[in-house]
């Protein structure tokens, strides 16, 4: 059995690797897609520009604008006069905010009260905008902060400290969700791809006769891509850590063993696409329309939370969801088996019946 297995498998590797472009686009298109992510996918905001309307003409708003102008967040390209010109900045999108320091700011810190700083945000994009606005909130609290500390000392001071991500970097955050998208969508295409490929050239009928079994032929077929799979993961783990210097708290050992796990998944729904398709093309398309839901409910960009509760329950059968968490979970938290359990155990069992599932129906179409 296992020597007609291992003669699939050579024959599966030297069909997918004698072409050059094959052996181009599983290396190189994995490396450009995590390289165009980790560098565009980035909510960080660094030198924002904004404007900063001083209508008191105090030493305060002076030191406040010191504090906006300190910060790497912000670059005050701006110091409009009026009404007029900050709606005019805020329309062409020239500034991002606009800080307006209200006339008697200063008397009202004299007198002990409540000094309040007008944000106006461009809020075309909402992210940006709620982002930008917690930036300015700090600057405006930390200044505020400095004048309490210099009127009275304070019996107690909130120090925050990030226990994950100290740097609050958002491409620690995405990229392991990239390293998620690559190895999903070519063990899914590679796997749906190739079993159709034998029926689309003929040679489908040729293995049929041949004493190979169907589930000796599911398995040579599958298992050059579990291999395949690992080496892109250790590629574009090798290329997140020393390019974009994710950092990486977790084992190697707790990455391997969750990469297996899905994999099943992946592998298992790539045979099932081949059973429904009947050339390359349609088992590309189908490729597409699994994975880009899928991508989209698994909390890579938008947080499940947030959705709709009909929609949170259908995410509990999505793998990438689960194994977007023990990534992060692995890359930021250092998190290893006993506290992945949960995600584990779901990417098990959806594993083990897709996998199965696809499996009686490779057979059957077979048979």
């Amino acid at each position: 059995m296992w020597e007609r297995i291992l003669v699939i498998i050579r024959k599966e590797f030297r069909q997918t690797l004698r072409e050059k472009r094959m052996r181009v686009f599983l290396i190189v298109p994995p490396i450009m897609q995590l390289m165009l992510f980790g560098f565009a996918v980035n909510l960080d905001l660094v030198n924002s520009p904004i404007a900063f309307m001083d209508l008191d003409q105090s030493v305060e708003s002076r030191e406040l604008l010191s504090h906006f102008q300190g910060s790497q967040q912000f670059n005050v390209k701006y110091m409009p006069d009026s009404d007029a010109a900050v709606q005019k900045l805020l329309d062409h999108g020239d500034a991002q905010a606009v800080i307006k320091v209200l006339p008697g700011f200063a008397r009202e810190i004299h007198k002990g009260h409540t000094a309040h700083v007008q944000v106006l945000v461009d809020g075309a994009n909402s992210n940006t905008a709620s982002i930008l606005t917690g930036y300015c909130s700090q600057v405006i609290q930390a200044y505020g902060q400095r004048l309490r500390t210099g009127v009275a000392p304070l019996s107690a001071v909130a120090v925050p400290r990030v226990w994950f991500n100290p740097d609050l970097l958002s491409r620690n955050f995405f990229v392991p969700g990239v390293i998620m998208n690559i190895i999903t969508m070519m063990t899914l295409m590679l796997t749906a791809m190739a079993i159709v490929r034998e029926r689309e050239i003929g040679t489908m009928e040729q293995l049929m006769v041949t004493p190979i079994r169907p589930i000796e032929l599911m398995l040579g077929k599958t298992l050059p891509f579990v291999c395949i799979g690992a080496v892109q993961m250790t590629l574009v783990t090798t290329v997140a850590l020393l390019v974009f210097h994710i950092p990486f708290q977790g084992r190697v050992l707790t990455l391997v063993f969750a990469t297996l796990i899905y994999l099943m998944t992946t592998l298992g729904s790539g045979l099932f696409l081949s059973t429904v398709s009947q050339t390359q093309q349609q088992a590309l398309m189908s490729s597409f329309f699994f994975f880009t839901p899928a991508f989209m409910l698994s909390g890579f960009s938008f947080p499940i939370r947030n959705m709709p509760e009909p929609v949170q329950w259908l995410t509990l059968i999505n793998p990438m969801r689960y194994f977007i968490e023990i990534l992060r979970g692995i890359f930021l938290k250092g998190l290893g088996v006993a506290e992945l359990a949960p995600q584990l155990s779901a990417l098990f069992v959806i594993g083990c019946m897709v996998l199965f599932g696809s499996a009686r129906r490779f057979h059957k179409r077979l048979d």
